[in-house]
């Protein structure tokens, strides 16, 4: 079954664009696109929540997820949230495919 996972990064007041173009530059987004067992990877920007840059990703199944975190890049991003985020929210839901 896919799992879907929202990831909510609420980021230092007014750094959200910043996080945004730190996270494309670095190549983390392109990379996590490119990992086998990947279906979607988007990020969207709220606009009623100015410090919120909201991931939305959508694997083929639970390993896929597992392998991504083992990824090079997927740790390079540990550095990025040092700098600009200061709280995570994750949420984890498995899809039944259609």
């Amino acid at each position: 079954m896919k799992q879907f996972v929202e990831v909510h990064y609420y980021v230092r007041h007014g750094m959200r664009q910043a996080f945004y173009d730190a996270l494309s530059e670095s190549g983390i987004p392109a990379a996590s696109r490119a990992e086998d067992g990947n279906v979607q990877y988007d990020y969207y920007f709220s606009p009623e929540q100015e410090d919120e840059l909201l991931l939305l990703e959508l694997w083929q199944d639970a390993e896929a997820v597992r392998l991504h975190g083992e990824t090079p890049h997927f740790k390079a991003l540990g550095a990025l949230k040092a700098e600009y985020v200061t709280d995570t929210v994750i949420r984890r839901y498995t899809v039944e495919d259609a």
